[in-house]
């Protein structure tokens, strides 16, 4: 844990100076990517898609939900092949990457609807969620996300 806050503090202070620079053409090229591999992560947590997954969440990766249960990458991925996280649904409202250190570090924040399983009187359910996620693109697995941290909004 003390690495991942380490690690973490590291790179906002690298951001802080790079976000004064103009991004790269590594850095346009890495949010295109970044982008594009958050939308298929989303369709890979409704899908079940536990192959993908397992590429795309690094293994020191720190998964906070809403509600504030955190979980690493093989617990996340194993509440949702036991049913404790479902999603019927994933609907991206607002998708926001900056990527930096000349394509190797990106930063996502965005806005997303997740319908899930009804309630037990079969009302819809749907979460709200303003979130962020810290991508670090690793020289033999690609992109991986280390940071998910979610908040709930207001219905």
């Amino acid at each position: 844990m003390r690495k991942i806050t380490f690690f973490l503090l590291l790179f906002l202070s690298v951001c802080g100076m790079a976000a004064a620079q103009t991004p790269t053409a590594k850095d346009k090229a890495a949010a295109q990517e970044v982008e594009r591999l958050e939308r298929q992560r989303f369709e890979a947590q409704v899908k079940k898609d536990y192959a993908f997954l397992e590429k795309s969440f690094a293994d020191d990766l720190i998964y906070t939900h809403a509600s504030g249960k955190q979980n690493g990458k093989s617990d996340y991925i194993q509440s949702i092949r036991d049913g404790k996280s479902q999603y019927e649904k994933i609907e991206v409202e607002a998708l926001n990457v900056r990527a930096y250190n000349n394509g190797q570090a990106a930063v996502v924040n965005g806005t997303i609807t997740i319908t899930l399983p009804p309630t037990a009187d079969a009302n819809p359910n749907l979460a709200h969620l303003k979130y962020v996620v810290v991508q670090i693109k690793d020289p033999k697995k690609g992109w991986q996300v280390v940071l998910w941290q979610s908040q709930k909004q207001p219905k």
